[in-house]
């Protein structure tokens, strides 16, 4: 592009940098400085795709500058030459460089700090009034620590500062013809990898961040790539034009660049246009296989209609509105009603309720439905989560802290394995500044760990759990029931999503994270007497099935100790189906034990449990 005539829209970082060359000697451009940048042309011409250093040189061109030099620690020193430069231009630059800096090590030579010095001192303080700039890359890796500098980085860095305030502006006879410093570019990851103190407090200096990509920037992107699928006019195409629409939304937190990789990608594995969404999963997770896409899977939520409710016993509503929620999920419809394609989490599940009514066990239940493996369950007891600090086991501790390599436990095993359920256990119990990690998750699908890594949530469903809205405070402070197994399961809903809402607006503040959980709280009833006594049948015919295998014995009982043994475990029903086990737990399974023990009975063995005795509050079996 011809010196003066600059495209009609830059990025803004790019118009910042532009506007501050007469007053700012360096720059610190730090972030997103690896993507591919957008830049809109005069007169509606296509936008165009171009490098951090290409676009930066089209800018300094623009402004006068006859070349710019790149330093990185790979490929050490060289002129920047742009994509599609031509001979002519190559050679032009070359000798512009080498009139204004005659002693320019060779291309490719890798200077030292020194080297450095000199160089950058000819180019701010030039013998001739020839504009130019440097670009020092990757400059994150040059001082080991920016907090812990060697000697010689400290003086390298002291000198940069000083050289920063002692640099002198070049005019230029044409064009932009106001003073123009030489500037110095460093690029960098974060903005304090360098030392604080170059760029704190000194106005010679200028930080500028590069951020992520948005989503109008995206949706360009996504009309400049779909014509490799052979699109030239998305006008006169609605489908295409909405599988643009698709790609931008699903490529949320994702770079430009990646954008261009993950259509490489579709293309280079036959996918058609509107399959872009499946290549970005490919490109986000690095797996072809997508469960949700098998053909069976639909056949298997429909068989968990009647799997499930035997599996959690006395939940209608709740195991109804779980099944409605994969249904979405398996169909690609979660998010539908928000006006762009949501890159959320496949399913969010709130359960809520008595505790021992079947949460936990439903949770397990959706894992071995959807992925065919209960393995694929995770769980994480947010009670050990009730200190600040312990978010640090979820996503890795910080850099510079003890365990940073080894990342987070919640994070590692969502990279490892994507698809899969994730519980979390008595979500209320957790310190709200933990939960604060669940609003990016459950909005953009994303989290980002200590290392820096962005881990997707995308093909997971989250379970969260929680026991709020059955006790509450009486008068005097003390915790008392707020539902009971009388009342209707209608008022019920109401009392524990009232009492949810309240926790999360009114005593935790955080009324944005209840939004998205949305519609997906499952409030659980207490289990009845008919779901009991079947819990209790299964409980127990788990017990039977065990001695017979474990111990090669068959066990009966008779018709009257299992009745007698069927009343005393389902008495009481306030803990719900865990009581049942424990209390089966105390008054069979240990005394059994207890008996088996002392008699010895051979492998192959039929025994009868005639009866039940209770003397000085030990139960006793009597076998036969």
């Amino acid at each position: 592009m011809p010196a003066g005539a600059p495209p009609a829209v830059w990025p803004p970082f790019v118009r910042e940098f532009e506007a501050t060359l007469p007053v700012h000697s360096q720059f610190v451009l730090w972030g997103n400085r690896h993507d591919s940048f957008l830049v809109r042309e005069a007169g509606g011409a296509r936008p165009r795709l171009l490098s951090l250093p290409d676009l930066l040189w089209e800018a300094l061109r623009a402004s006068g500058y006859a070349f710019l030099l790149v330093h990185d620690p790979v490929d050490g020193l060289r002129v920047h030459l742009p994509a599609g430069a031509t001979a002519e231009e190559a050679e032009e630059a070359r000798a512009a460089a080498a009139e204004l800096l005659p002693r320019l090590p060779r291309p490719g030579t890798l200077p030292s700090l020194d080297a450095l010095r000199t160089l950058m001192t000819e180019l701010a303080r030039p013998a001739r009034q020839v504009r130019a700039a440097l670009v020092i890359d990757d400059a994150s890796r040059i001082a080991r620590s920016a907090t812990e500098l060697e000697p010689a980085e400290r003086d390298f860095f002291r000198f940069c500062a000083r050289l920063s305030r002692t640099a002198l502006p070049v005019g230029a006879p044409t064009g932009r013809t106001t003073p123009l410093y030489n500037p110095v570019i460093w690029l960098a990851d974060r903005e304090n990898d360098l030392p604080v103190w170059l760029t704190s407090a000194n106005d010679q200096v200028r930080s500028i961040g590069l951020p992520a990509p948005d989503l109008g920037e995206r949706q360009t992107t996504a009309r400049l790539l779909v014509r490799l699928f052979g699109v030239t006019d998305l006008d006169a195409d609605p489908e295409a034009a909405e599988a643009c629409e698709v790609f931008a939304a699903q490529t949320d937190g994702l770079t430009l660049q990646a954008m261009i990789e993950v259509t490489r990608l579709a293309r280079d594995r036959g996918l058609a246009l509107a399959e872009l969404p499946d290549a970005v999963r490919i490109y986000k997770l690095g797996v072809m296989d997508n469960p949700w896409k098998r053909e069976y899977l639909r056949r298997r939520i429909t068989d968990g209609q009647h799997s499930i409710p035997q599996r959690v016993v006395g939940q209608p509503q709740a195991v109804t509105k779980t099944l409605d929620i994969l249904k979405r999920a398996a169909l690609g419809l979660s998010g539908a009603h928000q006006p762009r394609s949501s890159p959320g989490p496949r399913g969010v599940l709130f359960f809520a309720g008595p505790t021992g009514v079947g949460k936990t066990e439903l949770a397990k239940a959706v894992s071995s439905l959807v992925f065919a493996d209960e393995a694929a369950y995770l769980r994480f007891d947010m009670s050990e989560f009730s200190a600040e600090h312990a978010g640090d086991r979820l996503i890795g501790a910080p850099p510079g802290y003890v365990g940073f390599e080894a990342g987070g436990e919640l994070t590692n095993a969502v990279r490892q394995q994507p698809f899969r359920v994730i519980l979390f256990d008595e979500i209320e119990k957790a310190h709200p500044r933990i939960l604060d990690k669940f609003l990016q998750i459950l909005e953009d699908g994303r989290l980002t760990d200590g290392r820096g890594s962005t881990v997707h949530f995308s093909e997971s469903v989250l379970v969260f759990t929680s026991n709020l809205g059955v006790n509450a405070a009486d008068g005097d402070g003390r915790s008392a029931p707020h539902v009971h197994p009388d009342l209707p399961y209608p008022e019920i809903e109401e009392r524990v999503k009232a009492a949810i809402s309240d926790h999360f607006t009114r005593v935790l503040g955080r009324p944005e994270l209840l939004n998205r959980f949305g519609d997906n709280i499952v409030v659980f009833d207490f289990i009845d007497r008919s779901a009991a006594a079947l819990i209790f049948d299964l409980r127990l015919d788990s017990i039977v099935a065990r001695v017979r295998k474990e111990q090669d014995i068959a066990l009966e009982l008779d018709p009257e100790v299992r009745e007698a043994l069927r009343k005393r475990c389902t008495d009481d029903l306030r803990m719900g189906g865990r009581g049942i086990g424990t209390a089966l737990e105390s008054q069979f399974v240990n005394p059994l034990a207890r008996a088996l023990f002392d008699r010895g009975p051979a492998a192959g063995a039929r025994l009868r449990v005639t009866g039940l005795r209770q003397s000085g509050g030990v139960v006793s079996v009597e076998l036969a």
